[in-house]
């Protein structure tokens, strides 16, 4: 047997051993961007490029091999960890979230109400040519979240200043119900009013889009249905439930978190906003069974009670089919960033459509080994990593719509 002189118990060796430990970890944690090769391009995009070439050129937080890496907090190395600290850090105010919002109330066309927080305070001039954010939260969520205070106050406070309209969904954070129509995975008609609304109001600023989880999934869809006739000039869906169906399945699971964190936290959420709304949703056409729902322990009893029930279908695994936004992502003509995680235990790895986001030139898929469900906090003091992404690609569609036509830019 030869010998080299080092034993493994040799410090010499110990290092060597932890420096590739330390390197396999690094390079766990890079970005892994998937999306279509520079080759392939469609009619519409005239100067031959993508978004895959925008993004190599603008974006080093997702391109660049020293800056395109995500490095969990030590003690958060794991998507359950990842997402129970998101849930836990919900109200949390610090440096990084501390803001206050100018509230706007929207009555929609059916009667029913929305509320748009803004930061900074919302502007009386339309003719105001600063970049709108148009932010939604995911399921029970609202502008009140941390990570959404957080992308508020990074938005508004970065360069020039982006202003920032947190779409609250009906009877959430906060807002009144007016009508019996409940806001669910699938229906895009709130969100296109909200655009709508702020597109008329201000006319020649750039509009950007930024969903979460639930929201996400809302934000895909309606860029599938606009296609090419999309007001915004980019979107970026954060754990976005392209699958929902999976997703289902993943909360319906027999397993410790969901039994003692998300399901009974998911429905405590649902059966508030039917105690506080009561007088408005008992005339429903969909005649609901209170007493079940008031029963109801996980959130597939909740989908087949109220939302499979609101569009005539059996349950919520019918209903969850129908909400995917998997099929309109052929559709989408808008630069779009998604960013998820690989161990996000609610928005599953194998849910994403990979094969679309390598066909699709107009949109990419930001994926990371680590993360969890809306986590993504990494360094010492836990800090959310997606801050860089977003605001490097939506000051690069900003900057550079006059020179990237090929980006299909609505403005």
């Amino acid at each position: 047997m030869l010998d080299y002189g080092m034993s493994y118990s040799d410090p010499a060796f110990s290092g060597i051993s932890l420096l590739g430990s330390m390197r396999k970890f690094s390079n766990r944690c890079r970005v892994q961007l998937v999306a279509a090769s520079p080759g392939v391009t469609t009619a519409d995009l005239t100067h031959g490029e993508n978004i895959r070439t925008f993004l190599d050129a603008h974006c080093p937080s997702l391109t660049d091999a020293k800056q395109a890496s995500m490095r969990p907090t030590p003690f958060l190395r794991g998507g359950m960890l990842q997402s129970l600290y998101c849930t836990m850090r919900a109200l949390k105010r610090d440096k990084y979230s501390d803001i206050s919002y100018d509230r706007e109330t929207k009555i929609l066309s059916d009667g029913g109400t929305v509320s748009l927080d803004w930061y900074p305070a919302r502007s009386t001039e339309s003719a105001d040519t600063r970049p709108i954010a148009i932010v939604m939260a995911g399921l029970g969520g609202s502008s009140y979240e941390y990570h959404i205070r957080c992308l508020s106050k990074t938005l508004g406070k970065h360069g020039a200043g982006y202003r920032v309209a947190v779409m609250n969904h009906r009877g959430m954070g906060r807002t009144p119900l007016t009508s019996p129509k409940i806001y669910n995975a699938s229906d895009t008609d709130d969100y296109r009013d909200v655009v709508k609304y702020i597109r008329a109001s201000y006319p020649n600023a750039p509009l950007l889009g930024v969903g979460f989880s639930l929201g996400a999934n809302v934000l895909t869809k309606y860029l599938g249905e606009q296609g090419a006739e999309s007001p915004l000039s980019a979107a970026v869906a954060i754990c976005c439930p392209f699958d929902m169906s999976l997703t289902g399945r993943s909360l319906d699971a027999d397993t410790f978190l969901n039994n003692k964190l998300f399901q009974p936290h998911l429905v405590a959420t649902i059966k508030r906003f039917f105690q506080r709304n009561s007088e408005v949703l008992q005339n429903s056409p969909a005649e609901y069974d209170w007493d079940a729902i008031m029963k109801a322990t996980r959130m597939s009893q909740i989908d087949t009670l109220v939302t499979a029930r609101d569009y005539g279908q059996r349950d919520c695994w019918e209903h969850y089919r129908a909400a995917s936004s998997t099929p309109y992502v052929d559709g989408i003509r808008t630069p779009y960033l998604a960013i998820n995680s690989m161990d996000d235990p609610v928005t599953r790895y194998e849910g994403i459509p990979q094969a679309k986001f390598r066909s699709n030139p107009y949109i990419a898929l930001a994926l990371l080994k680590h993360g969890g469900h809306l986590g993504f906090f990494c360094g010492l003091r836990p800090k959310i990593w997606y801050m860089t992404p977003v605001t490097e690609f939506f000051d690069a569609i900003v900057k550079h719509k006059s020179k990237a036509p090929q980006l299909a830019l609505s403005l």
